[in-house]
């Protein structure tokens, strides 16, 4: 295989981790369908890593990068199998046919799904595990992120993530827990964390915790392919339509919100004829889907892309129906409340009622703890000050936020607004 040209080892090591955080998941998906433990399957995906550390230096960057970390990964699993097999007969059979066979066949059913992704989220969502466990782990193992992005998805402290995610690996070993999708009932008890951890990943790559990018599309995108493919295999599911309906209409913008140097672009400012109008009608006609299977209230997932339906509808920012919005916000605050759904709704009232009202609302939300190290409550804050003409205020409320935020783009968009305050 023809190599790229060798670079030099610092180059290499920033190559190696990019590709890595990429291609992890599928990675440790595939590892996993072989020695059927994701604590395990995480290790000889490290074990990978650091060959390719040690060797890309040297030998250059293969053509094929994920791939090189799969085989490598897969080769250390098989002799990991080899080892633990008792006898000698047994492992040179499980050895041909790991070789030959990886991955192994699955029994086939109707409904089964051959997709070593969604076997791991399912794996990793099974009941032996709390809720909160299932989360953190998935979105460790397949969304690849760090401690520190999973503690700001869950707005929990770091050790609490890191505790919860080496109890959850230890817990599914110990359980003997399967690597499979599962059927019936047993699907339908899993369902609500799968949905959970899909958005929490897709939100990852819409909004970027840290580093010099706003956008990691590779995320939306993988996290989109796991909602279509829910959405086929439980169609009579509304509340997996109404992911599918929110990812394809949050995606819908992906574009437009950044500019030439990858500096953010705020709703307002968004040139929406770079919006795409395909997977805004596929988001409408997800949502229609949504309804039709309803039988009662709309869930949390319909109910946001009901709101960003709303925004999709809109021609111009002005043209936006913000009074159906904030209802909309009500009802999904009534249905899942949460601080940041208040946040979110204190904006849509300040289009409504005014920056005043909306104030009073944001104020509410100051002593939540879950917020406290939240840079988009003073940022939402700092905009209701400056409205109201209270810009030394406001400038205070951007500079917090600023510091509290951990992605460079946003950082710099929020010193920028603190700036315009002076």
């Amino acid at each position: 295989m023809e190599q790229q040209p060798t670079v030099t080892p610092s180059g290499a090591d920033e190559t190696v981790e990019t590709i890595f955080r990429i291609e992890s998941p599928r990675i440790i998906a595939g590892v996993t369908r072989v020695v059927r433990d994701v604590g395990i399957a995480e290790e000889l995906a490290q074990d990978a890593l650091v060959a390719a550390l040690e060797q890309w230096p040297r030998d250059g960057v293969p053509d094929n990068p994920g791939a090189w970390l799969m085989a490598t990964a897969k080769h250390r699993a098989i002799d990991l199998v080899r080892r633990r097999e008792r006898y000698a007969r047994k492992l040179e059979e499980i050895g041909r046919d790991l070789e030959t066979t990886v991955p192994f066949e699955e029994p086939s059913a109707p409904d089964d799904i051959d997709d070593d992704l969604l076997r791991l989220v399912f794996t990793a969502c099974h009941p032996v595990l709390s809720a909160e466990a299932r989360i953190a782990l998935t979105l460790r193992l397949l969304g690849g992120l760090t401690t520190p992005e999973i503690a700001r998805a869950f707005l929990a402290p770091e050790p609490t993530i890191a505790q919860r995610i080496v109890r959850a690996k230890r817990t599914l070993a110990t359980k003997g827990v399967p690597f499979e999708v599962p059927y019936g009932p047993d699907r339908e008890v899993r369902l609500g964390s799968v949905l959970e951890v899909i958005y929490l990943v897709f939100n990852e790559g819409y909004a970027a915790t840290a580093g010099d990018d706003l956008l990691r599309p590779a995320l939306c995108e993988e996290a989109l392919r796991l909602a279509r493919v829910l959405a086929e295999l439980m169609p009579k599911e509304p509340e997996v339509h109404g992911l599918v309906a929110l990812l394809e209409l949050q995606e819908s913008r992906a574009a437009a919100r950044t500019g030439p140097s990858g500096a953010p672009v705020l709703l307002r400012d968004q040139n929406r004829r770079r919006w795409n109008r395909l997977l805004i009608r596929r988001g409408f006609a997800a949502l229609a889907r949504a309804n039709a299977v309803t039988t009662g209230a709309p869930g949390p997932y319909a109910l946001q892309a009901a709101i960003a339906a709303s925004h999709a509808q809109a021609y111009t920012y002005e043209d936006t129906d913000w009074r159906q919005i904030a209802t909309l916000y009500g009802l999904l605050a009534a249905r899942s409340p949460s601080p940041v759904v208040e946040l979110n709704r204190a904006v849509a009232v300040s289009m409504t009622e005014g920056p005043g009202p909306a104030l009073a609302i944001v104020d509410t939300l100051a002593a939540e703890p879950a917020l406290r190290g939240y840079h988009l409550l003073p940022s939402v804050r700092g905009d209701l000050l400056a409205r109201l003409g209270r810009t030394r205020e406001a400038r205070a409320e951007f500079e917090r936020a600023a510091g509290l935020a951990r992605n460079e783009r946003e950082r710099e968009l929020l010193e920028a607004r603190a700036e315009e305050c002076r």
